[in-house]
Order: C-alpha cells, then structure tokens, then sequence
C-alpha cells in the first residue's frame, strides 16, 4: 500500500525572494496568508477583526471594496518587500497588510472629519518608527517562533497611505465629474 503524497504548500506559497526572481511571481501575493505558527495566524486575524471593527464605517455594505482593499494591499506589499527589501529573502504573515488596512482606515476618518483618523494615523507612524530604529520585542519574536519582519509594517503603512490617495482620488473624480 503506497502513502499519499504529501505536497509542501508553504514552500510552494511563501514569499521568497530568490523564487520571484526566478519566475515564481504569486509568491508576491500568497505570502500574506501563510503564518509560522498558530499564534502568528491568530493574533494575524484577531489583528484583522479589531480592524475592520474599529473602520467598519468605512467597510459597510461595501465588502466588494474592502476585498479590492485587501488584494491591493497584499500586492503592494509582496511588491513593495520584493522590490525595496532584497535581503529579506522569505517571509510570511498578514501584519504588514495589517499596517496597510489600519492606515487606510485612519486617513478614512480623517476626510470623514473624525479627529481619532489624526490619532490613529501619528500612533501607527509612531510604532513603525520606533520598530524601524529598536526593532521588535524579543516576546513577539519567541511568540511567532520567527524575526518580525518589521520592514513589511513600513511597506504596508506606505501601502495603506498609497492606496487611500489613490481612493480619495477616484472617489473626487466620481463625485465632481462633469
């Protein structure tokens, strides 16, 4: 009796560098959904609930919208990663399109004239800066069992900021079109 195979989808569907180049370009995307272990995929989704609950007047009945968001976001991500970052040879989670959705949802407040965009806006730069210059908590690194790529919190912050411009754009256009 023969075994079934077993097919390795993580390394199929990582983000790594080395593998984009060599042609391998869904890595870009499906990088975002991998996690290397438990922990880092629930605080991943607790992190994505608390969210799309704290903007969710920016998301309602507009999931259409949010899912275009979020495959955005991931692109720029995996894009952004690939293209500024080529040392970091692999990497895997959703914490920089995270990064990405909490800013996005932070400058929504803030054309909704909602002064905690302002707030939620200065603490996310607040914490990507500090990360950026300290890195991140030797507790998180232990807890996920891996280096917290803080360099995707960056690319996503600068993804979210992208993509809201990008938003409020077509959004002025649609409703002062002529």
């Amino acid at each position: 009796m023969t075994s079934p195979m077993i097919i390795d989808t993580y390394s199929i569907f990582k983000f790594e560098h080395d593998a984009i180049t060599n042609g391998q370009v869904w890595r870009i995307f499906t990088g975002n959904f991998l996690h290397t272990n438990a922990w880092h995929l629930t605080m991943n989704l607790a992190g994505l609930w608390v969210i799309v609950l704290l903007h969710e007047l920016h998301y309602k009945r507009h999931t259409p919208k949010l899912a275009l968001l979020f495959i955005s976001l991931c692109i720029f991500e995996g894009v952004g990663l690939y293209i500024f970052y080529p040392e970091l040879k692999s990497y895997v989670g959703l914490s920089g399109v995270l990064h990405g959705l909490f800013t996005f949802g932070a400058i929504m407040d803030i054309r909704k004239g909602l002064f905690s965009g302002y707030l939620l806006l200065l603490g996310v730069i607040a914490k990507v800066a500090y990360e950026q210059y300290f890195g991140a908590s030797n507790g998180m690194t232990e807890l996920i069992n891996a280096r917290v790529a803080t360099e995707s919190h960056l690319v996503g912050v600068i993804a979210g900021l992208i993509c809201a411009l990008f938003w409020s754009f077509v959004a002025y256009r649609f409703r002062y079109r002529k």
